[in-house]
């Protein structure tokens, strides 16, 4: 009796389960290309990522059999997915932040150094001989 609880019986959906998906996923694709005729202001990003979300679901899920196999195999899918949304956000944060350090490294370091003192001149000069020709 133990042999037998421990078979996998792969599960099997109905072909109508396939074709239903696949014409939703049509639906959402003919949704989102009609979507973008469309200014949705602000809301443009929101509005395209949901229903790409939708399709992501569908296809995780049915297609790739999440909602039927191992809870173990979602688990490790949507903990990918965490960390990836979670390394995203600090690529982003860092990239949208940069700007708030050029103030501080455009400056000189030393502000009176004989360097800028000659490279005024050089350019004053260059300049000056710019407007003769």
């Amino acid at each position: 009796m133990s042999s037998e609880s421990g078979k996998h019986y792969p599960h099997v959906l109905p072909l109508s389960t396939y074709f239903s998906v696949a014409g939703a996923l049509l639906a959402l694709t003919a949704i989102t290309v009609w979507m973008s005729n469309f200014h949705f202001g602000e809301w443009n990003l929101i509005v395209a990522m949901a229903v790409a979300v939708t399709k992501a679901i569908l296809v995780a899920l049915i297609f790739m059999h999440l909602l039927y196999d191992n809870k173990m195999y979602l688990t490790v899918f949507l903990s990918s997915l965490i960390f990836l949304s979670v390394f995203i956000t600090f690529t982003l944060y860092d990239t949208m932040r940069r700007g708030d350090i050029y103030d501080e490294v455009s400056q000189p370091i030393q502000k009176r150094a004989a360097l800028y003192e000659t490279l005024k001149k050089d350019s004053t000069h260059t300049k000056s001989s710019e407007v003769h020709h």
